[in-house]
């Protein structure tokens, strides 16, 4: 593993636990790309990417995070994991995140799938 994507999952664990707009903000370049779904509009630079995950922010601590690398360059890293919300959905995620030059990420985009049972 680089140490970039182990430096970016870090900032990201900590945006996602602080929601602080500077710690999203460090993530991206500042017109970076960013995909909720693989095929939907992106979020497009800092103001849309800050406003849209405090949109959808979890609150700090409501959820168990684990993951691992599938592919990792110095230009994309792809990173499968799995996301336990306490009392919700668990769910299976693969990101995939190509990196600027100077290790923020310029374009994210995410797939998440339910690991609910259908009934």
């Amino acid at each position: 593993m680089t140490s970039q994507i182990k430096n970016w999952m870090d900032g990201y664990l900590r945006a996602w636990e602080t929601n602080a707009p500077e710690d999203i903000r460090a993530l991206f370049t500042d017109d970076a790309e960013y995909r909720t779904e693989p095929w939907v509009p992106p979020w497009v630079g800092h103001d849309a990417i800050v406003a849209g995950w405090l949109e959808r922010q979890d609150e700090p601590g409501s959820a168990e995070f684990s993951w691992s690398i599938v592919v990792d360059t110095d230009a994309v890293s792809i990173v499968e994991a799995t996301t336990n919300y306490s009392g919700g959905p668990t769910y299976s995620n693969l990101w995939v995140i190509r990196f600027g030059t100077d290790g923020r990420a310029r374009s994210y985009t995410e797939w998440w799938m339910d690991q609910a049972k259908p009934s």
